[in-house]
C-alpha cells in the first residue's frame, strides 16, 4: 500500500496497543482496501477481552465465544456498520463495497479506540458521525487495551435498568442479574453506577471549562470525548484532518487531564 517499513510497524503496534491517532498527518489516507481490512480486523481484536484472545489460542474458543461481553461488542459493531454503510451509500452515492470498508474501518477503530482515519468523516452525514461519537463513548471490552466506558459496564447497566423495571411491574418477583450465567453483586452494581455518574459529572465540567475558548459545540464536545475515551480524532477542528492547535493553555490543560 505503498507504506514504509517503518510506518508499517509503526501502525501494526499502534492497531494493538489501541493508540490513537497515527505518525503521518494524513493517518492512512490511500491506503488501500486490503490493508484497511487487516487493520480492521487486528482492531477488533484489540478491543477484546485479552483473556478470551489467550483462550482462544491454547484451544478453548468455545469458552471464549460464549463471554455475553463479546456477543455485544461483536453486536453493537455489525449493527452500527450496517446503518453507517447503508448512510453511506444513500446519502453521499457510495458503491456498497466502499460504503462497507469504509464504514467497516471506522467503526470498529473508534469503537476499539484505535484512532485510525482513511476519510475526513467529519464531512460524513449527521446520523453517521452521531454513531461515530456513540461508539466513541461506548469503546472497547474490558480486558482490553482499549478506552471508552467498557461495553461490560454498559451491559452491566442495561441489566440493572431491566431488573428495576420489572420490580416496578412486579413488586414482589425476585430475579438475580447476571452476567455470563454467574450473579453480579449489588456492590459490583452500585460501583459501575457511581463509576458512571463520576463519568458524566467529569465530562460536563470539561465540556463547559473547554466551551470558554468559545469554539463551536461539535469541536468542543467530541475534543472532550476523544480525549477522555482516548479515541484520538474527534470531529469539527479536531477530526481525522485536524488538531488540538486552536486551544488555549487552559483547554488543553482540562483535555490533557481527560
Amino acid at each position: 500500500a505503498g507504506l514504509s517499513w517503518f510506518s508499517a510497524v509503526n501502525h501494526a503496534f499502534t492497531t494493538m496497543a489501541t493508540g490513537g491517532f497515527s505518525i503521518n498527518n494524513t493517518s492512512l489516507a490511500g491506503s488501500s482496501p486490503a490493508v484497511m481490512w487487516i487493520i480492521t480486523v487486528f482492531s477488533f481484536l484489540a478491543g477484546v477481552n485479552f483473556s478470551l484472545l489467550f483462550l482462544a489460542v491454547t484451544g478453548k474458543l468455545r469458552t471464549a465465544l460464549r463471554s455475553e461481553e463479546l456477543r455485544w461488542y461483536l453486536l453493537i459493531l455489525a449493527a452500527t456498520i450496517g446503518l453507517i454503510c447503508v448512510d453511506l451509500h444513500v446519502e453521499l452515492g457510495q458503491g456498497w463495497y466502499e460504503s462497507v470498508t469504509d464504514a467497516a474501518f471506522q467503526a470498529t477503530t473508534i469503537m476499539s479506540t484505535t484512532g485510525y482515519a482513511t476519510k475526513d468523516f467529519t464531512l460524513w452525514p449527521t446520523f453517521s458521525r452521531c454513531i461515530l461519537v456513540l461508539l466513541m463513548i461506548v469503546g472497547a471490552c474490558a480486558g482490553s487495551t482499549g478506552g471508552g466506558v467498557k461495553v461490560s459496564r454498559l451491559v452491566i447497566l442495561c441489566k440493572a435498568l431491566g431488573s428495576e423495571l420489572r420490580k416496578l411491574l412486579h413488586p414482589r418477583s425476585v430475579r438475580v442479574l447476571t452476567v455470563d450465567g454467574k450473579p453480579v453483586s449489588r456492590e459490583t452494581v452500585q460501583g459501575v453506577q457511581s463509576y458512571m455518574t463520576l463519568y458524566f459529572l467529569v465530562t460536563m465540567v470539561s465540556v463547559l471549562l473547554v466551551a470558554l475558548d468559545n469554539l463551536d459545540f461539535v469541536t468542543t464536545f467530541t475534543a472532550v470525548m476523544a480525549t477522555l475515551n482516548n479515541i484520538g480524532p474527534g470531529l469539527g477542528l479536531v477530526g481525522p484532518t485536524g488538531c488540538f492547535a486552536a486551544f488555549s493553555p487552559l483547554a488543553k490543560i482540562v483535555l490533557t487531564a481527560d
